[in-house]
């Protein structure tokens, strides 16, 4: 997705468009970047490149930096400054435990209290994503798929909930993103998505919680794998 559509995105998504500061378009924009894996942790945000990048002083790039890193998602180092935040290892496992759980509540209410046209919305997701996994379009499926666990977090109608599952879901979404150049992981994705949705639309709580537990913790897994063939060179 080129910067222009980012930008575009999220005057569309502001309830307010004047109240949609260049700042929060910028971290939109520097969010789809980690979050599509264009920015692995450990790469250094330079304020004068993101000025010119998106045509703007660099005042606002240092507010959306500040956002960034409050959202866990940038860190400052000394004689570094702000870069794409690493992960160790141990600290990212912990967090996917706890994410299996806070997803899998999300999934339990969603069964429960999912309107009809919220299930519709959530079938037609599954159904889209389908396309981009059997192609193999990476980005793509992950865009969608992060819709997908919106969906059923917004299905749960617990605000809570939601707030406690997105910020999870934003500290731990470049690492997710990785997991889909495993072997045939993309098809797995795909099929536990499955699962779950077919546990949602029958009204199975139960069913839809350890649907999605198992989803989440497979990824766990998955993750530890990749990071080994990788060398490790990903996270800290």
């Amino acid at each position: 997705m080129s910067d222009k559509a980012v930008l575009e995105r999220a005057d569309k998504a502001a309830p307010d468009k004047k109240s949609a500061t260049r700042a929060d378009e910028v971290r939109l924009a520097i969010e789809e970047d980690i979050f599509l894996g264009r920015l692995r942790p450990g790469t250094r945000l330079d304020e004068e490149s993101l000025a010119q990048r998106f045509n703007i002083s660099r005042t606002p790039i240092r507010e959306a930096i500040l956002q960034l890193v409050h959202a866990g998602l940038v860190e400052k180092q000394p004689r570094h400054g702000a870069v794409v935040a690493p992960l160790k290892l141990h600290r990212m496992v912990q967090m996917f435990e706890v994410m299996s759980e806070i997803e899998g509540l999300c999934c339990r209410y969603a069964a429960r209290r999912m309107s009809d046209e919220e299930k519709q919305q959530l079938k037609e997701l599954h159904e889209t994503s389908r396309a981009h996994m059997q192609a193999r379009r990476l980005d793509e499926y992950y865009a969608v798929n992060r819709a997908f666990h919106e969906a059923v977090q917004a299905g749960s109608h617990n605000e809570p909930l939601q707030d406690i599952a997105r910020g999870l879901f934003v500290r731990l979404a470049p690492y997710r993103r990785y997991q889909l150049n495993h072997p045939s992981r993309i098809q797995d994705s795909f099929d536990e998505h499955d699962a779950v949705v077919e546990s949602i639309l029958a009204g199975d709580p139960e069913g839809a919680y350890q649907a999605m537990r198992r989803h989440v913790t497979i990824q766990i897994d998955i993750f530890a794998e990749f990071v080994s063939i990788m060398g490790g060179q990903q996270i800290q």
